[in-house]
């Protein structure tokens, strides 16, 4: 191997989140609703298998060959049947990571009132959609929870080549869960999280 194969291999290189396994994709939807400017929100269905009944954004995983902004089109299509060229896309909000090794790419978007009127949630995947207006996230911020990541350090792993203690003092972590107490259904986890911080910047 030579320098030239690196110069090959890395020139042009665009950074990623190391050891990153899947990308993820969400449209954070705002529309004018009945009591000013709302957010749309999902309830999963209850029959999926994962986090069924939890409260979401429309979106879902990154296909190979499709970048997170048509996924996120994409799949609000799917789940909403609200078409790509209803929605104005206005930016791409900051990245999530999950521990989980995985990065979440919401996109804020406005969609029009034709598109709240094509909407039909696909029993598939949508149990039903509601809106909650912007003014109430405003002047009900949300209640913040948190839990300690700890490391699980496998029993072989090979303290004595590297030259250190068995009682290593590994680094912990901390997350934070907020929640927030819309009445019908409270919002929570990585969509509490994207509204916290698009509710944040606005401040």
């Amino acid at each position: 191997m030579t320098i030239a194969d690196f110069q090959a291999r890395w020139t042009g290189h665009v950074p990623q989140v190391q050891d990153v396994k899947r990308d993820y994709a969400v449209l954070v939807p705002l529309v004018e609703g009945p009591e000013g400017p709302s957010l749309l929100f999902e309830v999963r269905a209850s029959t999926l298998a994962h986090q069924p009944g939890e409260v979401c954004f429309p979106g879902g995983k990154v296909e190979p060959g499709e970048s997170p902004r048509d996924c996120a089109l994409r799949e609000t299509w799917e789940e909403l049947a609200i078409p790509p060229h209803e929605v104005e896309l206005i930016s791409p909000l900051d990245l999530v990571v999950q521990q989980g090794k995985f990065v979440m790419h919401p996109f804020l978007g406005v969609v029009s009132r034709a598109g709240m009127a094509a909407m039909i949630p696909s029993p598939a995947e949508v149990e039903r959609a509601f809106l909650v207006p912007v003014e109430w996230l405003r002047t009900h911020p949300p209640q913040v929870y948190s839990y300690e990541l700890k490391p699980q350090v496998s029993p072989d792993f090979p303290y004595e080549s590297i030259g250190f203690p068995r009682g290593y003092r590994w680094r912990t972590g901390e997350t934070t869960v907020p929640v927030y107490p819309w009445p019908d259904r409270p919002i929570w986890g990585l969509t509490g999280r994207i509204v916290r911080h698009l509710m944040e910047g606005m401040e």
